[in-house]
C-alpha cells in the first residue's frame, strides 16, 4: 500500500492547528526503521501530508491505538515537556496469561536496555531507571484476563516487560512471552479446524492497544482526552473468549 492510500486508512481521532491524533493499525511503524528507511510509517506519511510534523510519543509497530503528533515546534515542545513530567494520561487495554491475585495493583519495577538483545529491555534492580504500571483487572477468561493499564512512566517496552516479570506475559508477545498467535480451536473446545486447509489464527500480533490519552492543551487551555476503538482482530478474540471460555468464578 502506498503512503498516501496508507493514510486514508487510518482514522484520523481528532486534528487541529497544534496537534493531530491517530488510531494506529498494528504493523505500522511509528518512525522510520534505523535500517530499513523505505518501509512505511506515520512520521514520514505525515511529513508529505503537512510538510512539518514532529513526534511526541510512539507506540511499538504491533500495538495498535491513539498517537499524537504535534503540527508545529511550540505543541511539540509544550507537550513533549508533559510526557517528561509524567503530566499526560495513558490507558492501554492489556490482554495477559493467566489470573493476577491482585484485582488491582502497581508493578514498580527497574528497567533498562538489554544488551544481549539490542531494542529490547529487561529487570534490572542495580541500574535501570524506575518503572511503574499501574493495572486494574476488568475480564477473567479461562487463560487469559483483560487489563486496563496505566503506564506512570514512559520506559521501551514497559507494559510488556512489566508483566513478563511477574509471570503474566501479554497473550501474545513473540519476544517477551513466546507465544505468536491465539486460535479459535484453543478457545471453542469442540471446534475443529478444517482437515484440507490451515486454521488462521484469531489474532497474530501484540494484545495492546492503547486505548485512551489525556493533557492538558496549551492553547485551548483545557484538558482534552482522545479514545481508540479497538481493531477487529482485537474485539473478534474477546467477543470468542466472552462467549466460549469465561473464567467460572469470575468476580
Amino acid at each position: 500500500m502506498k503512503p498516501d492510500e496508507l493514510i486514508e486508512e487510518i482514522e484520523t481521532i481528532y486534528e487541529d492547528e497544534d496537534f493531530i491524533v491517530l488510531n494506529k493499525p498494528a504493523g505500522v511503524l511509528t518512525i522510520p526503521d534505523r535500517f530499513a528507511r523505505g518501509i512505511p510509517n506515520l512520521y514520514d506519511i505525515l511529513k508529505e501530508k503537512y510538510g512539518e510534523i514532529f513526534v511526541v510519543h510512539r507506540l511499538d509497530k504491533e500495538t495498535s491505538g491513539v498517537i499524537c503528533f504535534a503540527k508545529n515546534e511550540e505543541a511539540h515542545s509544550d507537550l513533549s515537556e508533559k510526557f517528561e513530567e509524567h503530566e499526560v494520561k495513558k490507558i492501554y487495554l492489556a490482554l495477559i496469561t493467566g489470573h493476577l491475585r491482585n484485582k488491582q495493583g502497581r508493578i514498580d519495577i527497574p528497567l533498562s536496555e538489554n544488551p544481549k538483545l539490542p531494542g529490547t529491555m529487561k529487570v534490572d534492580y542495580e541500574n535501570g531507571k524506575r518503572s511503574i504500571t499501574e493495572y486494574r483487572v476488568l475480564e477473567e477468561f479461562e487463560n487469559f484476563s483483560l487489563l486496563e493499564v496505566r503506564p506512570l512512566t514512559g520506559r521501551m517496552h514497559q507494559i510488556r516487560v512489566h508483566f513478563k516479570a511477574i509471570g503474566h506475559p501479554l497473550a501474545i508477545d513473540p519476544v517477551y512471552g513466546g507465544r505468536q498467535e491465539i486460535f479459535l480451536s484453543e478457545i471453542k473446545k469442540k471446534y475443529k479446524p478444517k482437515e484440507d486447509e490451515p486454521e488462521k489464527p484469531l489474532m497474530s500480533r501484540l494484545t495492546l492497544h492503547a486505548l485512551r490519552l489525556g493533557f492538558f492543551h496549551f492553547r485551548k487551555k483545557e484538558y482534552v482526552e482522545f479514545e481508540a476503538r479497538l481493531p477487529k482482530d482485537f474485539e473478534s478474540l474477546l467477543k470468542q473468549l466472552r462467549k466460549y471460555s469465561v473464567k467460572e468464578d469470575n468476580f
